[in-house]
């Protein structure tokens, strides 16, 4: 569904496609295995190959954003920004939706905000709750009233209500309902305060950010091209929590921020992810997030681009926001909570029919720019349910199959492909070397020997890549090309001291 007009159903074939990609190299890989073997194998070696050459990109654009990262944080933003004087005028306007949340991973998302290097008094936070947890969040609400009150300039509190028609419930309708609420507060309590020199930020009621992110925000948005016409995306780590999770959720969380580093290395192909900040002018101009889809952080991107015509972009902020990795009562728990995040990141591939329903309405934005979005997102998603299997599993099949075989392209293929997955293995030491640096101090409950277990858990990367990257990608995909559409799961936060 969309409030542009597109609803899951409309376009069968492109929520079909995906799936129909990914099953259909599945299906032949292992039908021609028996059929032509060495096809297959020839195969096999081009795609190592490539593989290969996209681990080498990966890391070349890893270490470029990786100094980025390290520059843009020992930079003390809030004296840059003292030499702007149109900063001065800039506020923040700040969601935080939450479900049943702890009050103290509320607590101390709002204490990271308060003590950012950037005045309180042009701060406003927004709380955003259901009105099927309102007792519990009414209590929460009135907890952070009593806190922060006299704080920040203003703390806005909304409740979305259950069992709205059009809906899809979760974080986009919530925001959805509570973007339209605060609109109309913000007109008649500050109409001092104009549109364009509101930023707004988005954040997972677990986001800590980084002291200096506000003021780094502001600088960008007082010196960039077009500030209102780009959203901001920092670097999305996982690590409040990631001492005390299981290795795999560890490793996941960790793709994940090396991911976004990469991504923010090329700017020319971004879109939002999680907590991110944007224009509230935008916002207001694109009717706020979509209210029955469950990628509303990414889609909210398309939704401006296409209103803008092609004229909007990401604009990467090399700062860091730190949420929690999911975590459970079990070790069990939290594997099972770790898939169904990957499989809610993986239903992305809904933008697919979007697009496809939305640019031909669009016809200022060039071909150029929707041809690489449709490609670049296809790619991407074929890539992530495709690529593990056949390096890892189906790649093995046709040489098991013709091991009894003379051609020396089958006795020299073992040799081949074991060489390129050695040398691919620097994309491995780069991530396990790198991840060091973006701990957070071990607490003091958790031994020493942890750290041990922190570098020897990226052999356990191979496994994580198939369970935890492929399979929620062929689920996502798999279900939106049977029409089994997905509803969004809330990740529970579960911290120990």
């Amino acid at each position: 569904m969309s409030g542009d007009g597109y609803r899951y159903g409309t376009h069968r074939f492109w929520e079909m496609l995906q799936g129909l990609l990914f099953w259909l190299t599945l299906g032949l890989s292992i039908l021609l295995s028996f059929v032509v073997p060495v096809w297959v194998i020839v195969f096999i070696i081009i795609f190592d190959l490539f593989w290969l050459f996209r681990v080498l990109y990966f890391v070349v654009h890893l270490m470029g954003a990786w100094k980025s990262y390290r520059t843009t944080i020992a930079t003390d933003w809030l004296s840059k920004l003292a030499t702007i004087p149109a900063s001065q005028n800039i506020y923040h306007l700040i969601f935080l939706p939450t479900y049943q949340e702890h009050i103290d991973i509320i607590r101390g998302t709002l204490r990271s905000i308060r003590d950012c290097a950037f005045p309180n008094d042009r701060l406003m936070i927004v709380l955003a709750g259901e009105q099927r947890d309102s007792v519990h969040f009414q209590k929460n609400a009135e907890l952070v009233r009593r806190e922060f009150g006299t704080v920040f300039q203003k703390i806005i509190v909304t409740e979305h209500p259950m069992n709205q028609p059009d809906e899809v419930p979760g974080k986009g309708s919530n925001l959805h309902h509570s973007g339209k609420q605060v609109a109309e507060i913000l007109s008649r309590d500050c109409p001092e305060i104009p549109d364009d020199q509101i930023v707004v930020s988005c954040f997972d009621v677990d986001t800590v950010v980084h002291p200096q992110y506000f003021a780094y925000l502001s600088y960008l948005y007082t010196t960039v091209d077009q500030p209102l016409r780009t959203s901001y995306q920092p670097v999305a780590l996982f690590a409040n929590n990631i001492w005390t999770t299981p290795a795999p959720v560890r490793i996941a969380a960790f793709g994940t921020t090396f991911w976004i580093l990469t991504e923010l290395a090329r700017p020319e192909r971004l879109w939002t992810f999680s907590s991110h900040s944007m224009p509230w002018v935008m916002l207001k101009d694109v009717g706020f997030w979509q209210k029955d889809i469950v990628t509303e952080d990414s889609r909210i991107f398309m939704q401006a681009f296409l209103h803008y015509e092609g004229n909007y972009r990401v604009t990467p902020m090399f700062m860091p926001v730190s949420m929690d990795t999911v975590s459970g009562q079990t070790y069990y728990a939290a594997l099972i909570a770790l898939y169904k995040q990957m499989r809610r990141w993986a239903w992305g591939v809904e933008h697919l029919p979007y697009m496809i329903d939305q640019f031909p309405k669009h016809p200022k934005i060039s071909r150029a720019a929707k041809f690489k979005y449709l490609f670049n997102h296809m790619e991407g998603m074929y890539t992530w349910a495709a690529a593990p299997l056949l390096i890892f599993i189906l790649g093995w099949l046709p040489l098991y199959v013709t091991s009894n075989s003379p051609n020396a392209l089958v006795q020299t293929a073992p040799f081949t492909l074991e060489w390129l997955m050695r040398l691919s293995m620097i994309g491995v030491f780069v991530s396990g070397l790198m991840s060091l640096f973006l701990l957070p101090p071990r607490p003091k409950a958790v031994r020493k020997h942890a750290w041990v277990m922190m570098i020897l858990q990226w052999a356990l990367l191979p496994i994580t890549f198939i369970l935890f990257g492929a399979l929620p990608a062929i689920d996502a995909q798999t279900r939106l090309m049977l029409g089994k559409y997905l509803g969004f799961n809330v990740t529970k936060k579960i911290r120990k001291n």
